[in-house]
């Protein structure tokens, strides 16, 4: 029996690896556009790491989380998300000393053991980036505007930007009284799940997508309505920088965040283009989690994509083009024994000049080779037969139009590159 993938991973090749390179060249370009440094962190961290920055009582530390025990008996867990790894290594390394605002970004997997489905992968891929160091609003509505301008221009349409404010600690103790309280009047019209969080972690019950709970919810006490003049003012100084640059969103009460270090200021951007999954990506401010992590006071906000729903949603919102990639350069034909080695020499030319070139190793015929260009789509292919390599010319055939012109070899990589 063969060896399969892991179920909740998948391999990535072909025109889909495409598509990967396309996402990741827009993230790189939109965090250098607002300044943002890239940052790596290993893939696997202490496993206290994420039991105090992510929460003992989320269902990323209780259920899902890939923890293990090395062989120096130390408990470590593959990265469930980037926030906590990003704090850890800016505590570690003494980051804000050096600089008192970190722009950084990232992009990478992360792991979480959760039902696989459309969209939902046990290793999945963010991109995100995280503003540390200022506690002002223009922070907030910097890191959204990163991420806004990231979704639309690798060319995503379908999706919409959520906004609420959960407050201060103080703030959010108050109502998180009075919510219990109502929750408790309404116990047995919940559903299990919500039943057994609504002590530990009751706003997370305003998030559920199970109908009995809706039902619950729609009648629930607002935190909006709790919140003091500062964390009201922080959020109406965000919206009105996004009011400025633009930017459509909506101001959802009951949206709230999975993890226990956000306060103030957080969002999600959202699709109805992708079924159940309606989550893009998300994030917002996170004052406290240096502190949980032992780093002091800092302000921060941050955001995190799913790389795989973006893709996912492009896809869908460009069904009507055709996902074939435009042909890009050259194949190479070796038409008998002695053009073989001339060809590799005219290859390497090229590519060191900066084209893509395909060469036969497999010593097909010549109509085999016209049907590995074909099938490679590239955008040219040159013919070196018997009659070039005494004239020192080459055949360039336009696979588009099928036209064909006779050329010197030394120009070659200028008539290819006038068409790149």
């Amino acid at each position: 029996m063969s060896i399969q993938a892991v179920r909740g991973t998948k391999d990535i090749f072909g025109d889909e690896m495409l598509k990967w390179h396309r996402a990741e060249e827009v993230f790189r370009e939109v965090a250098l556009a607002f300044n943002y440094r890239e940052f790596r962190t290993p893939i696997f961290e202490q496993t206290e790491l994420f039991k105090r920055g992510v929460g003992q009582d989320t269902d990323i530390v209780g259920k899902e989380m890939y923890t293990f025990e090395d062989r120096g008996g130390d408990s470590l867990t593959l990265r469930p998300e980037m926030t906590a790894p990003i704090v850890r290594a800016c505590v570690e390394h003494s980051l804000l000393h050096h600089n008192p605002i970190q722009r950084l970004w990232y992009a990478g997997p992360q792991f979480r053991y959760d039902r696989p489905q459309k969209g939902r992968y046990r290793q999945f891929h963010q991109f995100g980036a995280e503003c540390i160091g200022s506690p002002h609003p223009e922070a907030d509505a910097e890191i959204i505007l990163l991420a806004h301008e990231a979704l639309e221009r690798y060319g995503v349409r379908s999706f919409s930007l959520e906004i609420n404010s959960l407050g201060t600690a103080d703030v959010r103790s108050t109502y998180r009284a009075a919510l219990i309280a109502y929750l408790e009047e309404h116990k047995d019209q919940l559903s299990e799940d919500s039943q057994k969080r609504m002590h530990a972690n009751p706003l997370r019950v305003l998030d559920s997508k199970d109908e009995r709970d809706k039902s619950v919810i729609q009648n629930a006490p607002l935190l909006r309505d709790y919140l003091d003049a500062p964390s009201r003012d922080h959020l109406h100084a965000v919206l009105a920088l996004l009011d400025n640059a633009g930017v459509v969103y909506t101001v959802n009460p009951y949206l709230v965040r999975g993890l226990d270090y956000y306060n103030h200021v957080v969002f999600e951007f959202t699709t109805d283009a992708l079924g159940t999954q309606n989550a893009i990506g998300g994030g917002g401010r996170y004052d406290p989690l240096f502190s949980m992590l032992g780093g002091g006071e800092q302000p921060a906000v941050g955001f995190s994509i799913g790389i795989e729903r973006m893709i996912l949603l492009h896809d869908a919102d460009h069904a009507e083009t055709s996902a074939e990639q435009q042909p890009r350069g050259v194949y190479i034909s070796a038409i008998g024994d002695e053009a073989r080695l001339p060809v590799q020499s005219i290859a390497l030319q090229l590519r060191r000049s900066g084209v893509h070139v395909v060469t036969d190793l497999l010593r097909r015929s010549v109509k085999a080779q016209m049907k590995d260009a074909n099938r490679e789509n590239v955008a040219f292919t040159i013919m070196i037969g018997e009659a070039e390599l005494a004239a020192k010319t080459a055949v360039i055939k336009d696979m588009k139009t099928g036209e064909q012109v006779t050329v010197e070899q030394t120009n070659i990589g200028s008539v290819v590159l006038a068409h790149e």
